[in-house]
């Protein structure tokens, strides 16, 4: 080769190395331009939830303002909410740019406007919809990529400062599965033996439990708003029967408990696999929640309800006087908060991230979500002056949380400090009472029938006993 053939190579390749060199830069302005027209796009369409929000906020109090009169305004107040109310499950045409659309179901099945009977629950669900979907796209690009990314470059699992504050955070979808495997575990491994699971199954089939009718009757009141548990080709209320059958036999003294379906349909739709389910349920029970806490009597369960009050008064020291001036029982709301792990009552990603901590962490967590939920709402639980108000307000609002981050930021940081030696003292303080009051109730109950039994079935002048009437032609 000449020398000239040598200096035309060499400029050939000078050449295409800066057409490459220029090409790769086009292409990365490129990719910055889209990626800040995404962004854009995501913080725009995330405007126009929260405009749609206010919009349904605004026809919602002036129906309220207006209450039941007649006219045409009324009317046509009413069919603006029915429009605001229809789904439309293709909102965006096929040619336009949709980020992230509002669908019928999220990612785990669950209705994203649950069909409320209550109209006025309805418009305010769909509301809480458009609210989290905006905290949802402004949150991506800052939040969760950055969170997805740390997860991705985690290898191998294994309990540290970093991965408390990971799980804190929330675990993204892709990723959960392997980590809750992981979690769960970390707290059976001893429990754990090779053909458990199908050993407790085979023994179901050959001999009937005797929780096993009870175990049916709760499979259909598992999630109704759940497309999982409601379709009737789905395969989740069958694996479901046999994973609360094979607990059965793993705990005779539980047997089965109702709050039971529940923990373990939402292990099903994380994990999916039939006996990682039923172990993640066996880590719930046995491992982290206190003894009592499914025993016929929820021993452990009503001691945690005073414990919550305790913990209520102490943070919520306002909130707990308002609600008790208006003689408030919160217990008939949060009994079922802390038997389920708030599986009814907080909406999937908010619920799913709580038992990320839950997993890791155990009890605490929970507490720590009780209080940061009543702290979420105090304002506007305090506006409320009538106690069936309260009521009725208690009943849906924890469905109105769409702030993950806040709600975490609350449970985590303003709830400090949380020892656990606190939790500790106060649950063996009032268990200590609790079996007292529940020692005396059964000694009263013994003085009462010893002296029913002394005073003979004597039945009083001119009546007949059962008995008699039975003996009757």
């Amino acid at each position: 080769m000449g020398e000239d053939d040598m200096e035309a190579y060499q400029t050939q390749n000078r050449f295409l190395n800066s057409e490459i060199h220029q090409v790769t830069k086009i292409w990365r302005k490129v990719a910055e331009k889209e990626k800040a027209l995404l962004m854009k796009c995501a913080y725009l369409q995330a405007k126009n939830c929260q405009v749609e929000s206010k919009y349904l906020a605004g026809l919602r109090r002036l129906q309220e303002a207006m209450g039941v009169e007649a006219g045409e305004c009324s009317e046509l107040l009413r069919q603006l909410i029915q429009e605001a109310l229809q789904w439309e499950a293709s909102e965006a045409s096929a040619d336009s740019v949709v980020l992230s659309p509002i669908s019928e179901y999220d990612e785990y099945g669950f209705l994203t406007v649950p069909n409320y009977e209550v109209e006025d629950l309805r418009l305010l669900a769909k509301i809480q919809v458009l609210e989290v979907h905006s905290h949802h796209l402004l949150a991506h690009e800052a939040v969760e990529q950055p969170l997805r990314e740390r997860w991705a470059a985690l290898g191998e699992l294994a309990p540290s400062p970093e991965i408390k504050q990971l799980l804190r955070a929330g675990v993204p979808r892709e990723h959960r599965p392997r980590v809750w495997k992981w979690l769960v575990r970390l707290r059976v491994q001893h429990l754990q033996g090779p053909g458990r699971y199908q050993e407790l199954l085979s023994r179901g089939q050959a001999c009937k439990h005797p929780a096993a009718r009870q175990i049916e009757l709760d499979l259909n009141r598992t999630f109704p708003s759940n497309k999982h548990f409601t379709y009737p080709a789905s395969s989740f209320p069958d694996r479901l029967h046999r994973v609360l059958l094979a607990f059965s036999w793993q705990n005779p003294a539980i047997g089965y408990c109702q709050g039971l379906n529940r923990l373990a349909a939402i292990a099903l739709l994380v994990l999916d696999e039939e006996e990682s389910a039923f172990w993640c349920l066996v880590a719930i029970v046995e491992t982290i929640m206190p003894a009592d806490y499914y025993s016929k009597t929820l021993l452990a369960s009503q001691v945690d309800q005073r414990v919550l009050q305790d913990l209520l008064s102490e943070k919520l020291p306002k909130l707990m006087a308002h609600l008790g001036q208006r003689r408030v029982d919160l217990s008939f709301i949060t009994f079922n908060w802390l038997l389920v792990v708030f599986a009814d009552s907080l909406i999937s990603n908010i619920l799913l991230q709580v038992w990320d901590a839950f997993l890791y962490e155990g009890t605490k967590v929970v507490f720590r979500y009780a209080l940061a939920i009543f702290k979420y709402n105090e304002e506007e639980i305090l506006k409320l002056q009538d106690g069936l108000e309260i009521y009725q307000y208690l009943r849906f609002f924890t469905k109105t949380i769409c702030d993950s981050r806040k709600l975490m930021n609350i449970a985590f940081n303003d709830m400090n400090p949380f020892p656990k030696k606190q939790l500790r003292q106060l649950r063996m303080a009032h268990r200590e009472r609790l079996e007292a009051e529940l020692h005396e109730l059964e000694q009263l109950k013994a003085k009462y029938l010893e002296t029913r039994a002394a005073q003979g079935p004597a039945v009083p002048e001119g009546c007949t006993s059962e008995d008699e009437g039975e003996a009757e032609p």
